[in-house]
């Protein structure tokens, strides 16, 4: 029976009004290790929680992958554990976010995450990946500290997929132009998804999407902060892909790698300063700290 439908959605396929989704399977292999080269450990990590606040709100599920790579070539050899867990927050979870991942109180009453599992995962691990990780940093922060020491990068910022070609960002999307659907919104699940999109050969750089985005670790990192900004030029800052911190109130934008930084500065210097002399600040952030709550080596600059 499944033979036939395969046969049928293969047939489908062929047509060019319709385009097939197969559900995503579980799979431990992708790629074959090339023989001389190599492995390195990362994870993939996803965290369901209690609402957006990590200083209020709690993790309550979190699901890792622990898997090897090729660091020369970007391919994914196999998948080396599985984690995954649900914890009592001490508190009702709110509706809103029961609505979302279907996790309810009754199901993490009395639970608690194993921290030494947690950090023995962990072990020899050279990069931490999630997609929007500038959420799930600063939660898991909050709860193990270690995360604080390990290199982290972003499945979302890290990859310009608007230049690759897609039109959103979003996980489920990316994997249906892949040709696959899952059930998201569970952290299991959605480390799986991520996994195999990182698989993917991307369009442009003809590069796996993980190589594309383990080669920002390499690049320095900066925040730069258009301070003193004059108020008429917030729409050409935005324009550029600046936001505004309220708490700050500036301007800000990050930026990889030192000729695309050195020409922001000097995109700044004539287009919201007029030239005039102006002093900028520029936050340095490591791969331990990016997408964290924490604040790298920060230092003004002239223009």
């Amino acid at each position: 029976m499944t033979s036939d439908i395969e046969a049928l959605a293969q047939q489908l396929e062929l047509h060019p009004d319709y385009k097939v989704l197969r559900r995503l399977t579980h799979t431990s292999v992708f790629n074959p290790a090339i023989a001389g080269n190599k492995l390195c450990r990362g994870v993939v990590l996803d965290t369901e929680t209690t609402g957006f606040d990590p200083q209020h709100d709690k993790v309550i599920e979190l699901g890792m992958l622990l898997f090897d790579f090729d660091p020369l070539t970007g391919e994914i050899h196999k998948v080396l554990d599985v984690f995954d867990e649900l914890e009592d927050p001490g508190f009702p979870i709110p509706p809103a976010t029961i609505a979302v991942h279907h996790i309810t109180d009754d199901m993490v009453q009395g639970k608690q995450i194993d921290d030494m599992q947690v950090n023995a995962l962990l072990k020899n691990v050279v990069v931490v990946i999630a997609h929007n990780a500038a959420f799930d940093r600063p939660f898991v922060e909050a709860r193990w500290p270690i995360f604080e020491t390990l290199n982290w990068a972003c499945s979302i910022k890290d990859i310009d997929w608007r230049e690759e070609g897609f039109g959103s960002a979003k996980l489920e999307y990316l994997l249906t132009t892949q040709g696959y659907f899952y059930e998201a919104h569970r952290a299991e699940a959605d480390c799986r998804a991520l996994l195999a999109l990182l698989n993917q050969v991307l369009p442009q750089s003809q590069q796996t999407a993980l190589l594309v985005m383990l080669e920002t670790l390499n690049k320095p990192m900066k925040k730069v902060y258009a301070v003193g900004s004059p108020f008429e030029t917030k729409d050409i800052l935005k324009a550029r892909g600046y936001r505004w911190s309220p708490d700050l109130r500036c301007w800000s934008r990050q930026l990889a790698g030192d000729k695309e930084i050195q020409d922001e500065l000097a995109w700044l210097k004539h287009k919201v300063y007029g030239e005039r002399k102006a002093r900028v600040e520029v936050e340095t952030l490591g791969g331990t700290v990016r997408y964290s709550n924490r604040e790298g080596h920060k230092e003004f600059v002239t223009l």
